[in-house]
């Protein structure tokens, strides 16, 4: 028989707690018919000044857990988590805005396979949520899906049900509102089979604790942090193709500029040339950086080297293996270019038509030595990760 433990983080929230701890308890019955015969209620009061922890203790099947002080909202699911015995770990808000009443809907998919169920209230339920929330919602769904393996719809739901054994795989998290956001995030890069069930959303009983711009650029803090922390390409690689694109388009401008019998560049096209310089030898920087973090990642985490920026190799050898002959080529173009430049001015050419292949030379150099530079930290790196995989065989007698 399945259990299910409900956590509710509680804080200043004596208006609204009774009715939300009364609607959870009432769906026992529908929970039953979906393979869940135990429900247990935890109410943690999150150092309330008010009325909150008498308002629970007055309601029969509740357990009451209190913190002597503030700590947060993620510190109080935490202590709810540590302190359920139920298979299943659900929570919802204290606050009316999420429906209880949903709970059968997510543990029958936690009971049929999925390990994280997330109450989605962005996938066509009827909604209440205030516009701008609405808006950041969709923003932050959106970031997770182009920086996560898998597409979700509401990152930080705070109604969700998950089984007991994943909690490990999803610490650490924050101890503030961002914890939803976190657990999304280590849930789709741990592989946890997640899955979303439609919900309403209502108008919260008291007032709001969000801050849209402080809680809003913590959600997008965390979000980016925790990715860095599972796929480093995937945040580095894409600034990174950023910046060589920025630095292509410069040099494609420069090409027509110069096919038109133009040799003298205004403000505006020096301008553009060092915006192009400094775009690629940062882009090509973070590049070389994203492939070094990514085997570090996988040292550190004793798996495989993540993919990467687009989830799936491009070539047959993954990009960073290709760095050193590029690397070396750009080097050697550069040099060539340079010493052609200075031979040509020995011989009377004037420096107007010189000083731009001198400068693209040292673009080359520069940039063929940071790709050799990064090729030799990737290819030790990638030795020692396989030398720790061969030792833990080793070990484990595979």
């Amino acid at each position: 028989m399945a259990s299910l433990s409900v956590v509710i983080p509680a804080y200043n929230e004596e208006g609204g707690i009774a009715a939300i701890a009364r609607r959870v308890l009432a769906v026992a019955g529908d929970l039953r018919e979906v393979g869940v015969h135990e429900l247990e209620v935890l109410v943690v009061d999150d150092g309330s000044q008010d009325q909150t922890a008498d308002a629970v203790s007055q309601i029969e099947g509740v357990r009451l857990v209190r913190h002597e002080r503030n700590r947060g909202y993620g510190a109080a699911l935490k202590t709810g988590f540590h302190q359920a015995t139920g298979d299943l770990i659900g929570f919802l808000d204290a606050d009316g805005t999420y429906p209880p009443e949903r709970f059968p809907a997510l543990c029958a998919l936690a009971l049929n396979g999925a390990d994280l169920v997330i109450g989605s209230r962005m996938a066509g339920a009827d909604s209440q949520m205030p516009f701008t929330r609405r808006i950041g919602n969709l923003f932050f769904a959106g970031l997770l899906s182009l920086l996560g393996p898998k597409r979700v719809t509401d990152s930080a739901s705070g109604m969700r049900v998950f089984k007991r054994e994943i909690l490990e795989r999803l610490y650490p998290l924050p101890d503030g509102l961002n914890l939803t956001p976190v657990m999304s995030v280590r849930a789709l890069h741990e592989g946890i089979r997640t899955a979303e069930v439609p919900i309403s959303y209502n108008e919260r009983v008291g007032r709001s604790k969000l801050s849209i711009v402080r809680d809003g650029s913590t959600f997008l803090q965390s979000i980016v942090w925790t990715v860095l922390s599972y796929n480093p390409a995937r945040v580095l690689g894409a600034l990174g193709l950023a910046g060589v694109g920025v630095a292509a388009a410069v040099s494609l401008g420069l090409v027509a500029v110069r096919l038109r019998g133009v040799t003298a560049l205004g403000s505006w096209g020096v301008a553009a040339v060092y915006g192009g310089m400094l775009a690629g030898v940062i882009g090509i920087s973070l590049l070389g950086l994203a492939s070094t973090f990514n085997y570090l990642v996988a040292l550190f985490h004793k798996q495989p080297v993540p993919k990467g920026l687009f989830g799936k190799p491009l070539l047959d050898i993954p990009i960073e293996r290709h760095f050193g002959w590029i690397g070396l080529a750009l080097f050697c173009l550069g040099n060539l270019a340079a010493g052609t430049s200075l031979f040509l001015g020995v011989r009377g050419w004037e420096v107007q038509r010189l000083w731009l292949y001198l400068l693209g030379s040292a673009m080359s150099v520069l940039i063929g030595v940071q790709l050799l530079i990064s090729w030799i930290l990737v290819r030790v790196l990638g030795e020692l990760s396989q030398r720790d995989a061969l030792s833990y065989r080793d070990i484990q007698g595979v």
